[in-house]
């Protein structure tokens, strides 16, 4: 979703209650989780009856407790059940007592280092994004999460991210635990569960009003909201974790797809694999995971182009003082061809790796810092020279850190000041777009408001 500007005097507004609150001192609740963007809105916690800190660390990243939420398909419940009490009929009901809706707002102001040309710097937007939630238990063994946005930049308002569930549990061999499940969704990693993968990776907000590098992989939003994956997931043991996953092209403002939306040639396999170790006060899981997609260009027959992504990822968390330390990381190769042509080379690779980690040394704040690099083939067809979105060489090196400091003064409030930092943008540090614009013109200092209700 994009950005857009809005009155400086709006935002101020939406940060007064909560600066003021802050100035009073750290207030004493549980950790954290503004409720928003993520499996953890406020129908959750009117579901569960449970505070935010059972479910996530913080903002967004979830708990063991909270991944096994969403594993189960949302469907934990503190509450009684709406069920049938006529059996002669031979209906069944199984209804949560409870509203289902929630929404989230976010507004924020973005500053580039050089000013972009042709446009205002300090750029304000009042919303970045306004979202509805219809989330929650469905029956017994069926959840949802869904996301209905605003985006300011485009005016318009449509579908994000969807994701149903079904989950049951049984046991084999000598009392094996498994809990399985079928999930329908519209974006691939978003039935993830980990902050590895592109869906629910740091940073979990960003700035649509600043530039970004020229290249990412297909895996990496290229598909989101254009398709609808089903697929089947089983957790052996709290052990191990597996998931395969089709997707269909499923654009939006279109009845199906026609020969200028870039359709899916048949289907695109996903698959995950993760294993995973609990102790007291620590967790690791390490996985992989890929997608393989070919894809008409511009017409639905004929020679497509393929792009193959293998991923591999870990997730660290420890018991820290009386904080909690996070650490992930994730490397994305992919392989590209292109029978199709829209390229100078018939084949490129594209490689992506993040290194990150969140410390939360108290229940109202949050440290996060990490490395990103984009790398892969040269090539002028895919990244020609172009003022601040091109590259001179054709090369896709884009290379930095980001830093951000959160402050939670109250569980659904979420006040951000973010810090990207560029040492390579598409494909060099000084002139990299052939207009005279440095990498580091493109720093960005990014303010933020999140709130949810």
């Amino acid at each position: 979703m994009r950005t857009i500007r809005a009155s400086a005097i709006s935002l101020i507004l939406c940060l007064l209650p909560a600066i003021a609150r802050a100035g009073g001192g750290a207030p004493d609740f549980v950790r954290a989780y503004v409720a928003a963007y993520r499996a953890g809105v406020p129908s959750f916690a009117r579901q569960t009856g449970l505070a935010c800190s059972a479910c996530h660390y913080q903002f967004l990243t979830l708990t063991p407790f909270g991944r096994r939420f969403k594993l189960n398909g949302y469907t934990l419940m503190n509450q009684r059940a709406l069920t049938e009490t006529d059996s002669t009929n031979g209906g069944r009901l199984d209804l949560g007592p409870f509203a289902m809706v929630s929404a989230m707002a976010s507004a924020s102001l973005t500053h580039v280092q050089d000013t972009l040309p042709d446009e205002q710097n300090n750029a304000v937007a009042l919303p970045q994004e306004l979202s509805v939630f219809l989330a929650g238990r469905i029956s017994s063994k069926m959840g949802v999460f869904s996301q209905f946005t605003y985006a300011g930049p485009d005016a318009a308002f449509g579908m994000d991210n969807l994701d149903f569930r079904f989950a049951n549990t049984t046991t084999f061999g000598s009392g094996t635990d498994v809990v399985y499940g079928v999930t329908l969704h519209n974006n691939p990693t978003i039935q993830d569960l980990w902050n590895t993968t592109p869906g629910w990776g740091f940073p979990f907000i960003g700035s649509e009003g600043a530039p970004a590098g020229a290249a990412a992989t297909l895996i990496d939003g290229g598909l989101s909201q254009n398709v609808l994956g089903l697929g089947g997931y089983a957790l052996v043991g709290n052990l191990v974790y597996g998931e395969l996953t089709v997707y269909r092209s499923a654009f939006q403002g279109a009845a199906a797809p026609s020969s200028v939306t870039g359709a899916i040639h048949g289907v695109a396999p996903y698959w995950r694999l993760a294993v995973q170790k609990e102790w007291e006060h620590r967790y690791l899981m390490v996985g992989t995971f890929g997608l393989h997609t070919s894809v008409f260009p511009d017409a639905l027959s004929g020679p497509t182009n393929k792009f193959s992504d293998v991923g591999v990822d870990a997730q660290f968390e420890s018991r820290l003082g009386t904080g909690n330390l996070v650490a992930r990381g994730s490397w994305i190769r992919e392989s590209q061809t292109f029978d199709a042509g829209g390229s100078t080379n018939p084949k490129n690779t594209l490689k992506t790796i993040k290194l990150n980690a969140s410390y939360y040394p108290r229940q109202w704040l949050g440290v996060s810092g990490g490395f990103f690099q984009t790398t892969g083939t040269a090539d002028d067809g895919l990244y020609a020279p172009d003022p601040v979105i091109g590259s001179a060489n054709g090369d896709p090196k884009t290379s930095g850190f980001i830093g951000e400091v959160d402050l939670n003064p109250w569980e659904n409030t979420r006040l951000g000041l973010q810090y990207i930092g560029y040492s390579n943008f598409n494909g060099g540090s000084t002139n990299y777009d052939g207009s005279g614009r440095n990498a580091s013109g493109n720093n960005t200092m990014f303010l933020f408001c999140w709130l949810a209700f």
